[in-house]
């Protein structure tokens, strides 16, 4: 066999597995009128995960990068953004706090700085 036909033989094997790589399909689960949403990377790792109530941003949402680190926790109500919501970065935590679904303060904090976060 040449080396031609070898590479030709390699990129279909490839691609047959690209082909029949499945994505990760996002999760709903029913809790009275509260939907519990998780939505994965395709690596089957968790990408986002929060709720749903009368189809309306609810409660506690949790964003993740690829590898799983924790990159966003952030709160609604009634679709609506409130509390202090968290925001990690390489070198440090941002600390954003909404009132009447606006900014009301922004505060950083280097990676070493110790948060209570629930």
């Amino acid at each position: 066999m040449s080396v031609m036909n070898k590479i030709l033989v390699l990129v279909c094997f490839l691609s047959l597995g690209v082909m029949q790589a499945q994505e990760v399909e996002s999760q709903y689960e029913k809790d009275g009128d509260i939907i519990k949403v998780t939505h994965f990377y395709d690596n089957g790792n968790v990408k986002e995960q929060g709720f749903y109530k009368d189809k309306l941003l609810d409660g506690k949402w949790v964003r993740f990068d690829e590898s799983g680190k924790k990159t966003v926790e952030a709160y609604y109500s009634k679709g609506r953004k409130v509390g202090k919501w968290f925001v990690w970065t390489k070198n440090e935590v941002k600390e954003v706090s909404y009132e009447n679904n606006a900014v009301a303060n922004v505060q950083t904090k280097n990676e070493n700085t110790q948060l209570a976060v629930k």
